[in-house]
């Protein structure tokens, strides 16, 4: 498995405690109900996407039947998630606070949690499309089909296991 597979999984997990803990101190102090916006993002893009992500980068190659597009950019997405999700829980406390450099904290954590989730999107598309030299083969035998079925050539296929 790769690291940042587990790496994902890891922090879900770490995210799952963080957003149960304050949701368990929120139930026992209800005056801290004024932190629920961090505590959703803890357990949403913490535990459910981070969860999300790290089983579908272990998944999809094997399910493609190609081999990921980028580990780079996957390890790039899980420092940008991780720190992106830090920042903005901070800046949700921070904010509850009135502290002037709240905004700046939930902006940068929300451009950088962006960034990770469109760069799994890149990531995982590519992954399923395969690579380029597969794609341009693909795209030049589709040529091929429609050229014969313009021709009125027949089409040679594989024989089902009725036909054999």
């Amino acid at each position: 498995m790769e690291w940042f597979v587990k790496a994902f999984i890891k922090a879900s997990v770490h995210w799952l405690a963080c957003g149960v803990t304050l949701g368990v101190a929120m139930a026992v102090r209800p005056p801290w109900a004024v932190y629920r916006l961090a505590h959703l993002h803890m357990l949403l893009l913490g535990f459910v996407a981070m969860m999300i992500f790290g089983v579908a980068y272990h998944v999809i190659p094997r399910f493609s039947g190609h081999a990921l597009h980028s580990r780079r950019a996957a390890a790039a997405h899980w420092w940008a998630s991780n720190a992106g999700l830090a920042l903005m829980a901070l800046g949700f406390v921070l904010r509850v606070h009135g502290v002037a450099g709240a905004p700046w904290f939930l902006a940068l954590g929300g451009v950088a949690s962006a960034a990770g989730a469109y760069t799994f999107a890149w990531v995982v598309w590519r992954t399923v499309d395969g690579p380029p030299s597969l794609r341009a083969s693909a795209q030049r035998a589709a040529v091929g089909v429609r050229r014969a079925e313009r021709a009125g050539l027949p089409l040679v296929t594989a024989a089902t296991p009725a036909e054999r």
